[in-house]
């Protein structure tokens, strides 16, 4: 690390050290706790190569007191958290891929780094595998090659469990549950172009081929899906067809019923009451949510061809029982709007102009008949 100034040198060889000990907790086979001792190192690394990296553009990442002053305990400067880093490095891009696999992570750490839960070690893979490659990645093009894991890295030996295998280690312990529906939850918040992105998640399909060019061929070679021609693309599309059981997100196990969402809303808002002619009512009743989700665009009505096409950060369609569910997402964001009283009297005035557009056609048609 010859001509890197010291605090980049100090905190570059943190951040690869970091990642090379979670790699390496990762791939030994006798330790059960894979996926949590993978999570705190990788986001150590991830911590200190933001770190290095904002050392090398002449910013320091230290917090600031109220005065100005740098931030110090025990005589040492306190350093940006990792999510101050994100929101330093990506800026207004909140939907870079990359970004929203790394912020997966940190409320992840903070589940697990403390619990044993191997269960979750196969569903959280393809967002493993784009951790280290997204932060490989970072390195290169920030710091050059020479600076990469991949050069001291060779590909592990696997032995791959069956699908029964796979599904049998599916938790049923509150405390394996719980993290389950938190990777739910978050994947359902985030657009669907991202978490088809490669950089949110690394999925690749390992077959077994009989044949080689030659007998110095390599026996592993990793194949860059955008560096494929149009035509070997559509090739690969039709075969993933042959052999991809396509998951879809129908139903949240965890969504909130309508009434849940009305209670939450208004006991988020302080329960604040309305005056409507001789009544008190609440002021987010059933009737305020159908103009919000309505106004928001969240669902289609109830009648729609297509049920299934909802915004999956706040609403699911759950098939079975043929109605909605919704997110604490959506809960979240309402509390938000509604403190906002113009864009409660916009939503409100524009469910009554709806109301009164439907009036007038009932009328019309009653004169006519």
């Amino acid at each position: 690390m010859r001509g890197l100034p010291r605090t980049v040198k100090v905190s570059l060889e943190k951040a690869l050290d970091s990642a090379l000990l979670a790699v390496e907790v990762y791939n030994k086979p006798a330790i059960k706790f894979k996926s949590g001792g993978f999570v705190a190192l990788m986001v150590i690394a991830w911590t200190a190569l933001f770190h290095a990296y904002f050392f090398k553009e002449k910013i320091k990442p230290y917090k600031k007191l109220v005065n100005g002053r740098f931030d110090k305990r025990d005589g040492d400067y306190v350093y940006w958290e990792i999510s101050e880093c994100i929101k330093r490095y990506f800026k207004n891009n909140t939907t870079n891929p990359t970004r929203k696999n790394i912020e997966f992570f940190i409320p992840l750490r903070n589940k697990i780094e403390h619990k044993s839960l191997p269960a979750i070690d196969s569903d959280i893979f393809g967002e493993c595998q784009a951790l280290l490659l997204n932060f490989d990645k970072f390195v290169e093009t920030h710091f050059g090659e020479n600076y990469c894991l991949r050069e001291s890295l060779s590909f592990s030996l696997q032995l791959f469990p069956s699908l029964k295998k796979l599904n049998q280690a599916k938790g049923k312990d509150s405390a394996t549950l719980a993290v389950q529906e938190f990777i739910q939850q978050y994947r359902s918040s985030i657009s669907t172009d991202t978490i088809s992105s490669g950089e949110y998640s690394f999925k690749a399909f390992l077959i077994q081929v009989s044949n080689h060019q030659g007998a110095s061929s390599l026996p592993i070679q990793f194949i860059n899906y955008n560096n494929l021609t149009p035509e070997e693309k559509d090739e690969l599309g039709r075969f993933v067809t042959l052999i991809k059981t396509k998951q879809v997100q129908v139903v949240n196990p965890k969504g909130k019923k309508p009434s849940d969402v009305v209670r939450s809303v208004q006991e988020g808002l302080g329960d604040p009451k309305l005056v409507r002619g001789n009544k008190v009512v609440n002021k987010f009743n059933s009737s305020t949510h159908t103009s919000c989700w309505k106004f928001y665009n969240v669902r289609p009505d109830k009648d729609s061809q297509d049920p299934e096409m909802t915004d999956t950060k706040y609403c699911v369609y759950d098939v079975t029982h043929k109605d909605y569910v919704y997110t604490q997402a959506w809960i979240d964001f309402l509390i938000e709007k509604m403190k906002d009283e113009s864009e409660y009297q916009k939503i409100l005035g524009k469910a009554e102009s709806n109301n009164a557009d439907s009036g007038d056609k009932l009328r019309r048609r009653l004169t006519q008949n």
